[in-house]
């Protein structure tokens, strides 16, 4: 099945209390999984160059998914057309891929606690360089659920995470690209260094 999906992200400093926030709000907790995502491309890195991915997960199911975007963009939320199946076995999943062409491009981790509040889908996330909220919905529900947990909408942030991965790769010089808590054991980041860099309304600003 093929939707639009809106979102937008905000970095926590202090996750605990946004989690009692979004508590006390009446959400419906449903559950936290660790995931890992690999992404997939071909030789050229021609879905990359499209600003398109190619995603295997493995959390509590097994999903293929492909994202693209969409024809008209938006500013305010993080769009994108979205393909997404349930798949019975990763590996030979994986293995399907590869014999296609494409090959594992990057990993990425995150652990995530998943609330369902007003149709909106609040996801805690717990990623190897910070923590964020994730609000998926429609449009008016995503503002509407920020204002109610207490955030700041010019704070919120349209990249993925992998683009903001790549952005403290880059400032770091980090010498890796698998987005894995291993990786980042012994580095420590200072999101106000990178506000101007990841946060929607100073980007385009």
């Amino acid at each position: 099945m093929e939707y639009i999906e809106t979102e937008v992200k905000f970095n926590l400093s202090d996750v605990q209390s946004v989690r009692e926030r979004i508590m006390e709000l009446g959400a419906d907790v449903k559950n936290r999984v660790f995931e890992t995502n690999m992404r997939f491309d071909d030789v050229h890195e021609s879905l990359f160059r499209n600003k398109s991915l190619l995603r295997l997960r493995r959390d509590a199911k097994n999903r293929l998914t492909y994202k693209s975007e969409p024809a008209i963009k938006d500013d305010q939320f993080k769009t994108f057309r979205e393909l997404e199946v349930q798949v019975s076995d990763f590996t030979t999943m994986k293995l399907i891929l590869e014999h296609l062409g494409f090959h594992q491009a990057q990993i990425y981790e995150k652990w995530r606690e998943t609330f369902i509040f007003n149709d909106t889908i609040l996801c805690l996330d717990t990623m190897p360089f910070g923590d964020f909220l994730e609000i998926e919905g429609k449009k008016e529900y995503i503002k509407a659920a920020a204002s109610k947990i207490g955030l700041q909408w010019e704070k919120r942030i349209t990249l993925n995470y992998l683009a903001i991965f790549d952005i403290i790769r880059q400032k770091l010089n980090l010498p890796f690209t698998d987005v894995t808590f291993d990786n980042f054991k012994k580095i420590s980041i200072d999101f106000t260094k990178y506000r101007h860099l990841i946060e929607a309304d100073l980007m385009n600003s």
